[in-house]
């Protein structure tokens, strides 16, 4: 803390009463973690109050508790909004016993009552069968963060600051969790926030010195060392360190003052001095012990202070009676009965230490994003359609109409400022570049006169790091608003972890009955597996679909748009959704254009259908059917076609496209899925059906092994094979293109292998000139690069 700050700002009074607040917070943290009853200690503990598994983290909870109740009155004096973020994972104790102090938590759940009995059911559902989890989690209210995961907190804490001018986002960083890379990244989002019309962040870095066993590197590297970083990353550290409760109290309640003052200080510049320099905005870094007011000793080993408090400090309370004892003076140290009533209410003169109705931080509606969101804002889709006269018959680059409709959607939204685009330096690659129309890229550090579309008020967000623009997503999807993450397919396996918390939250929100609906995520990936020819082996994996999967149906959607039309009406249906994780898979190169809008909106609302323009079985069985799920996939499955048209052309084949890629799962499992009779109406019961899938081919068996006829469902994708090659070898080495096709049909249909020996062999000639033609000139061969599907 700087020397300029007073060092007594608060009364003796005033001291006393934060104190015995925070000791009440205090005391309810150790007692979820510790006991199934008894919670007032109105008669001795005995093993039958304690609970028989113990779980939980104690180490990080007064800390927690301490910020906690330093943030409330400031908000009390200042009438601030303040939205609590909390990094340390498990930290879910200190969080829970402040909005049950508050009162926040009684009025989300009725039954955990303001008394006796109700602080008796607090802690006994902590981590406890029926309960609550150890983590902040979509049941904690005011909380907008998954704490079960590190890394997260601070991209999560900018997101819900954007466009969100009134709000201060104070984000607890655990010192280990800023040991990971998500974190060490997350602090550049200072260069991204424009004080004028966004929010602020006031990071508080938590030193308690420990993780789990070893020492945090930002506890040990000096407070000189650790100012300069922080300085380097463009924040004016302040520093609250010791462990007299009365000092702490009075420098952190001196530090929040000053930099609330500071705080406001920079958005006025900003906001009526037109101040346009990028501030360092102010952070807080607070040591106190680890574990800090905890038993100072257990077994003769020290405790409070070191990586011994971390989670349970006293492991064996039911079967150790000297550990009973030492719990028991541990709690008592608090002294309780100065805390709470006779009823066991939270004592008057302390209640009124917290802030009023949404005041409140666990009852703050940013917490509850869905209570602020409002309906995006969309243009017609259908103003934006390519021009399709006949199937294939012009090129097209899906995601250039797709970017010429998002840039309407930024014009419609640019007054609400709910909506925003996020990628990694990947917009204009991604021909999204139509949205530099209307905005720019946000950007607030250095600016030089060489730069493109680079501003304060840019609501393009490029950062390259994948873990950051998928954090400032869900904070801004969780806070309320809209927004769409555009990503080569390969790279977004980064976030992989960062996804499956968010369709966690999801899942677990929508049995929550206080939490209102969110925006859902999108994803629109491209410079996908079969267009990464050009940068190789490491550009070209389909398997983020595999591991989206995994997730709840009712949280996960899958596209496989096979053209810009259905891509447009794949993205306008995506942004009106909520509470939904929606992955989006197109391409980007110019291809052949299928269907025109009015087919594409009708195939899209089937999600898979049969393209009568390519299938000649009208009136009659099909002898196979030729199924496909993604651009390239599709291209290739109508060269085959066109190829078996030419050659076997008495051979009855049914064209079978897959838009929505969760048609293919049973209505049962999930709630896109197709009926068995649908299922079996558009693929047959009995007949050969060869599939040529966008990824890994096994997915397709996984979604499909209930159906009747998965017996003679053969399935062709990727296989894990690439390199640096052309467009059309990616397809051949893989499988997927139409010479592997046409034969895969000889060898399926019965009686063609004898029959149509000859014409196998030839389509094996023509993958030797193929190979042949590619090595030599170093492109595919005129007939693959001129195909176009054939006039009716």
């Amino acid at each position: 803390m700087t020397e300029s700050l007073p060092q007594t700002p608060l009364s003796q009074d005033e001291l006393q009463a934060i104190d015995a607040y925070w000791r009440a917070a205090n005391y309810l943290s150790v007692g979820q973690i510790y006991l199934l009853d008894n919670p007032l200690l109105r008669t001795p503990l005995t093993p039958e109050d304690i609970k028989p598994r113990l779980l939980g983290h104690w180490g990080t909870s007064p800390g927690l508790n301490l910020i906690y109740a330093h943030l409330n009155r400031v908000i009390r004096a200042k009438d601030l909004d303040v939205l609590f973020v909390t990094g340390p994972g498990h930290g879910a104790p200190a969080i829970v016993a402040n909005t049950y102090l508050e009162g926040s938590y009684s009025e989300l759940f009725p039954d955990i009552t303001r008394n006796e009995d109700g602080m008796r059911k607090l802690v006994r559902q902590f981590s406890f069968p029926g309960g609550i989890p150890s983590h902040t989690a979509a049941e904690t209210p005011g909380s907008i963060h998954e704490g079960g995961e590190l890394g997260y907190s601070l991209s999560h804490a900018f997101g819900a600051a954007f466009d969100n001018p009134d709000l201060i986002v104070a984000c607890v960083v655990g010192d280990g969790e800023a040991e990971t890379g998500p974190l060490a990244t997350a602090w550049h989002g200072n260069k991204f926030l424009n004080p004028a019309t966004d929010g602020a962040v006031l990071p508080i870095l938590h030193l308690n010195g420990y993780k789990i066993a070893n020492p945090t590197v930002l506890a040990r590297i000096g407070r000189e060392e650790l100012t300069e970083l922080m300085r380097g990353y463009g924040y004016q550290p302040y520093f609250v360190s010791g462990d007299d409760p009365a000092d702490v109290h009075q420098q952190m309640a001196a530090t929040l003052d000053e930099i609330t003052n500071e705080i406001r200080a920079i958005q006025t510049a900003a906001r009526e001095g037109g101040k346009n320099e990028r501030p360092h905005w102010p952070m807080i870094v607070l040591e106190t012990p680890k574990g800090w007011t905890g038993p100072k000793e257990v077994d003769g080993l020290p405790t409070e202070g070191t990586w011994r408090s971390h989670q349970v400090p006293l492991a064996k309370v039911r079967e150790n009676p000297e550990h009973l004892e030492i719990l028991q003076k541990w709690l008592e140290s608090y002294r309780p009965d100065e805390l709470f009533d006779e009823q066991g209410r939270l004592r008057d003169n302390l209640a009124a230490l917290a802030p009023e109705g949404t005041k409140r931080m666990g009852a703050n509606p940013h917490g509850n994003g869905g209570k602020l969101r409002v309906d995006l804002k969309l243009p017609d889709y259908r103003d934006f359609a390519l021009p399709v006269s006949e199937p294939g018959g012009a090129l097209g680059e899906a995601t250039r109409a797709g970017g010429d409709y998002l840039r309407e959607v930024m014009r419609l939204s640019a007054d609400a400022r709910n909506f925003r685009l996020f990628g990694p330096d990947e917009t204009a690659s991604n021909r999204l570049a139509a949205v530099f129309d209307v905005t720019d890229r946000s950007w607030d550090a250095e600016t030089l006169p060489t730069d493109d579309h680079l501003s304060p008020d840019g609501r393009v967000m490029e950062i390259l790091s994948e873990h950051t623009c998928e954090g400032w997503l869900e904070g801004y999807l969780l806070t309320g608003r809209h927004g769409l993450f555009s990503c080569y397919e390969a790279f977004i396996h980064i976030i992989d972890s960062m996804l499956n918390q968010h369709a966690k939250w999801l899942k677990v929100s929508k049995e929550v009955p206080w939490r209102r609906p969110i925006s859902s995520l999108n994803y629109l990936l491209t410079s996908h597996v079969w267009r990464q020819d050009h940068n190789g082996f490491s550009h070209q994996d389909p398997g983020f679909i595999d591991h989206v999967v995994n997730k709840k149906a009712d949280v996960i959607r899958v596209y496989l748009p096979p053209d810009g039309n259905t891509l447009l009406c794949t993205l306008d249906h995506c942004l009106r959704t909520t509470n939904t994780v929606n992955v989006i898979v197109a391409g980007k190169q110019p291809e052949p254009q299928w269907l025109s809008m009015d087919d594409a909106i009708r195939h899209c609302q089937e999600g898979a259908g049969i393209w009568s323009f390519a299938s000649n079985d009208r009136g009659a069985e099909p002898d196979v059917v030729m199924a496909c799920a993604g651009d390239v996939p599709t291209i290739e499955t109508l060269a085959a076609v066109s190829l078996l048209r030419e050659h076997l052309p008495d051979l009855k084949v049914r064209v079978v496209n897959v838009v929505d890629l969760m048609r293919l799962q049973p209505d049962y499992v999930h709630p896109h899925g197709l009926s068995d009779a649908d299922f079996d109406a558009l693929f047959t019961p009995d007949k050969p059906i060869i599939f040529n899938y966008h990824g890994y081919p096994w997915l397709i068996h996984r979604l499909t092994y209930r159906r009747t006829n998965h017996g003679k469902l053969h399935v062709r994708g990727y296989i894990e094979e690439g390199t640096t090659t052309t467009p059309f070898d990616m397809a051949v080495l893989n499988g997927i293109d139409r010479f592997d096709l046409f034969i895969d049909v000889i060898d399926r249909v019965p009686g063609l292998a004898e029959s149509a020996a000859q014409l196998r062999q030839a389509m094996k000639d023509k993958l030797a000139d193929h190979r042949r033609y590619i090595v030599e000139h170093g492109q595919d061969m005129p007939e693959i690069r001129d195909w176009k599907w054939p006039a009716a």
